[in-house]
């Protein structure tokens, strides 16, 4: 399945927090090997200062610079009172240059389908490409994990299924004050398991991204080393950074190794020579002392779809063998 989602959805191994209301954090943004932004107007912006920073997203947006990154914006929560001048101002002033918008806290369907009718009525509007504009869910509580399917069913623009772990944790009176870390006294598994497998579930049932939250303790990077690849263990398409020196990381966590992308693109080939006519119609072949079938081919294009999209390239060739 991944591999099919490949083609319309894009690499998501890091995506960069920016808060809208400092215009020096999103110009430098702009240089940063990320491959998403998303350009914050919730948490990391004051309630005063909300207005000022649509006007700075808006400009840096149009100002473009942003190269192959995805663009994002993040608006509040439908709860505030600030959401629906996000949206209007937002997509009416950079709709062409904006890729998706980020809607946090989100409970159940019916608020993503909120979203994407505004959006609709505003790229009818203005004269946009209608639907061209995703949606990122962000579940941040037990509500929204319990309607996690249907939010992500609830509309064809969502493109992604992100955990917000801060405000869950706090939703569902989490014992801890780290945010990415195991909470103080579990000591066997993980704490997150379930959430992060729901969301993931969802996701992939639904041919959608899952993007793991944020690892707040910026000056640890083994730390975040460490908790992405959890989540990237799973399956996870990537992870938000918050912190320049977090981008190398996710971008190499939740890309395969270069001898895992050879590997599957190896099996690939073989699998496609062996059941053809010159191979001898195989339902299965060895590879050296492994045996491939339709399953190995099925998992090697998660892989192989994780490393093109990555940007690798090969480095060996599958030789059919003689006779």
């Amino acid at each position: 399945m991944l591999a099919g989602m490949s083609e319309t959805l894009r690499p998501r191994r890091s995506c960069l927090a920016v808060p809208g209301s400092n215009p020096r954090f999103l110009e430098k943004a702009k240089g940063l090997a990320a491959d998403q932004v998303f350009l914050d107007l919730e948490d990391s912006c004051a309630p005063l200062a909300k207005p000022g920073a649509r006007k700075n997203i808006v400009a840096a947006l149009n100002e473009g610079g942003w190269g192959e990154k995805i663009r994002v914006v993040r608006v509040n929560d439908l709860t505030t009172e600030w959401t629906y001048r996000d949206v209007i101002e937002v997509v009416e002033g950079a709709g062409p240059n904006l890729d998706c918008i980020m809607l946090p806290k989100v409970q159940n369907a019916a608020q993503v389908q909120w979203l994407d009718f505004t959006l609709t009525q505003i790229e009818k509007t203005n004269g946009f490409e209608v639907g061209r504009i995703g949606i990122e869910a962000q579940i941040e509580n037990a509500q929204g994990l319990i309607a996690v399917d249907a939010i992500a069913k609830a509309s064809l623009r969502v493109e992604t299924i992100i955990f917000g772990p801060a405000d869950f944790m706090a939703s569902i009176n989490m014992k801890t004050l780290v945010v990415g870390e195991q909470p103080p006294g579990y000591d066997v598994g993980d704490a997150y398991h379930h959430i992060l497998m729901s969301i993931l579930m969802a996701a992939r049932a639904n041919n959608k991204q899952a993007i793991d939250g944020p690892y707040l303790q910026v000056r640890d990077p083994e730390g975040f080393r460490r908790v992405a690849a959890r989540s990237a263990a799973l399956g996870f398409d990537g992870k938000w950074v918050l912190h320049p020196d977090q981008v190398g990381i996710a971008n190499e966590i939740y890309a395969p190794s270069q001898e895992d992308y050879d590997h599957a693109e190896l099996i690939l080939d073989a699998y496609e020579y062996f059941t053809s006519e010159a191979g001898g119609k195989k339902g299965s072949a060895m590879i050296g002392d492994e045996m491939i079938d339709e399953a190995s081919r099925k998992m090697a294009l998660v892989i192989s779809a994780k490393g093109r999209a990555a940007g690798l390239q090969r480095t060996s060739k599958f030789t059919p063998p003689e006779g």
